[in-house]
């Protein structure tokens, strides 16, 4: 871990309440709101992206009661940031302003540079006599430097309906993290009462109606920002975000998606270009080649992150039982973002290769799946209830670029990389076999370590079951049917985090006490780690400190 910031480091999470945990930082730093009709900052601020001298800051700003997200609407407002070294602000190194519009929903970004390796630092934003919540936030190790250790908050699939984001106020309570990433499924389009069902909805999106248009994109975004728990983990930490298909439409693909039906609901293009607008218009990330977000950050000579966009160039998803998802035509990856992953993969002279994907790359047969779980599991991996082969929406649905780039892997002797994956509403520890149906006598290529949801439905929640009951059987059977699957749970909600050391990657898996209850409480579940030069994982007894 790098060198303490001047907080106090705690690996503890216990529950904290939001606000205590840290907005506002700096005493007398302001308000986000004015009085009567001026501006204010609603909707937080937040980092994201670190470099090693530098930062992404982002806030949106209100300038009349009126200029809602998504409204149009709302006067041309100057707003000014400022970063500095102490939550006081008596040491700034670095500010300046930006102009926000209507053009922007509002919302603007500073891309800050000139700042020291591996450090923390304190952000606000003002406009029109208002001040925005102090934000902390902290650069990467320098590129050549030996950090000891870097550790990451991993979550994934946070939907607003179907609980409360207390994960996200749990890793808001820790000071131990240097990022936290983001693997997708950040917002759900659904309309209200959808998914889950209207009687299971805990609370209600904005809009309530399905999201299509620029303006509904950005109402949702604005909506979920509005979170206390959301706002406290972007204050806290640089979040580093990759999409996956809800911020477009469920199970999308490049010309498609299985929730949008063109004519009714527009054409495909213009609902993607408005998804990918308001997503860069919110959210604190650096748009990388052609506005995807397919990316590598570097965390000294630990850890190269690269980042995947798996939804902008895939082929469309093949009909389970059709026989297509061997064929090499089809791709999930693309080939320009195959070869520049396959060529930073080779190039990389990291301890440790991370590849952020938003969904599991290692390959699941579902074996004798009980009759009483086959029918909700389908509908959690979106494949026919009558029976189940492979998720057709994973790498398993496209096999020949998991060849590929696993091909990649053993040839060239790249060793340490790590997957780490959200999408599936489970929590997995797995090792990559190059051959599945021959392992553990043929070889391993890579690690991967899968997140459950935030909120999202796993199983228990569509069986309406209490946890670990019903899916014991499932994950037992799955576990049989796949000697690489060294652990699954299909019942909880939670979190991850990341550690890692020159000498091993490590997952602890946090898990909470209640997605509908706002003040849940979290617990370290267990752990895995892939030792280097292994390319396994194996359990261990006690979360990282």
């Amino acid at each position: 871990m790098n060198p303490p910031d001047p907080i106090s480091r705690r690996s503890a999470v216990t529950a904290v309440a939001a606000t205590a945990a840290l907005l506002p930082l700096a005493a007398g730093a302001g308000t986000a709101h004015a009085e009567g009709s001026g501006p204010a900052f609603l909707h937080g601020v937040a980092s994201g992206d670190p470099l090693p001298d530098g930062i992404l800051l982002w806030t949106r700003i209100t300038p009349e009661p009126g200029a809602q997200p998504g409204s149009g609407i709302g006067v041309d407002t100057e707003v000014s940031w400022e970063v500095a070294e102490d939550q006081a602000f008596r040491t700034v190194v670095a500010h300046g302003t930006v102009t926000a519009t209507a053009a922007a929903d509002h919302t603007v970004k500073a891309d800050v540079r000139g700042l020291r390796p591996a450090s923390a630092y304190y952000f606000r934003f003002a406009a029109g006599g208002v001040t925005s919540p102090v934000g902390r936030t902290r650069t990467a190790p320098a590129h050549g430097a030996a950090a000891s250790s870097v550790r990451f908050g991993v979550v994934s699939c946070a939907n607003w309906e179907a609980g409360y984001f207390s994960a996200y106020r749990h890793l808001a309570a820790r000071r131990d993290l240097d990022a936290v990433l983001h693997l997708g499924d950040y917002i759900y389009e659904y309309r209200t009462g959808e998914y889950p069902e209207q009687k299971y909805t805990v609370r209600r999106h904005s809009p309530t109606h399905e999201i299509t248009t620029l303006a509904d994109y950005r109402t949702r975004h604005g909506h979920y920002k509005t979170d206390a728990d959301l706002q406290a983990l972007h204050g806290t930490h640089p979040v580093i975000a990759i999409w996956d298909d809800h911020e477009f439409a469920n199970d999308a693909w490049s010309g498609g998606a299985e929730n949008h039906t063109s004519g009714v609901e527009g054409g495909w293009a213009e609902r993607v270009a408005a998804a990918k607008q308001a997503y860069f218009e919110w959210m604190p990330v650096r748009p990388s080649v052609a506005g995807t977000t397919y990316r590598r950050l570097r965390f000294g000579t630990l850890a190269d992150l690269h980042l995947l966009d798996l939804r902008s160039f895939r082929s469309q998803q093949a009909s389970p039982g059709s026989g297509k998802v061997d064929d090499p035509e089809r791709t999930l990856t693309g080939r320009a973002q195959l070869d520049w992953l396959k060529s930073g993969l080779a190039a990389s002279d990291a301890a440790w290769k991370l590849v952020g994907t938003s969904v599991m790359i290692s390959p699941v047969a579902f074996g004798s799946v009980p009759a009483a779980v086959l029918e909700p599991l389908a509908e959690l991996l979106g494949l026919p209830k009558e029976g189940l082969t492979i998720n057709v929406d994973q790498w398993d649905g496209y096999t020949d670029d998991r060849r590929e780039l696993l091909a990649h892997l053993t040839d060239r002797g790249i060793d340490n990389t790590v997957f780490l994956t959200g999408d599936i509403h489970m929590a997995w520890a797995n090792d990559v076999p190059v051959k599945a149906a021959t392992y553990p006598l043929s070889r391993s290529a890579a690690t991967e370590f899968v997140v459950t949801s935030v909120t999202s439905e796993n199983i228990d929640d569509l069986l309406h079951v209490l946890p670990h009951t019903l899916s014991l059987v499932a994950a037992t059977a799955i576990k049989a049917a796949n000697r690489h699957v060294k652990w699954v749970d299909m019942d909880s909600h939670g979190y991850g985090v990341l550690d890692v050391t020159a000498e091993r990657t490590q997952m602890d898996y946090y898990t909470l006490s209640d997605r509908t209850d706002p003040g849940a409480t979290a617990s370290w579940a267990r752990s895995y780690r892939t030792r280097s030069g292994t390319q396994r994982v194996e359990r261990v007894d006690r979360p990282v400190r």
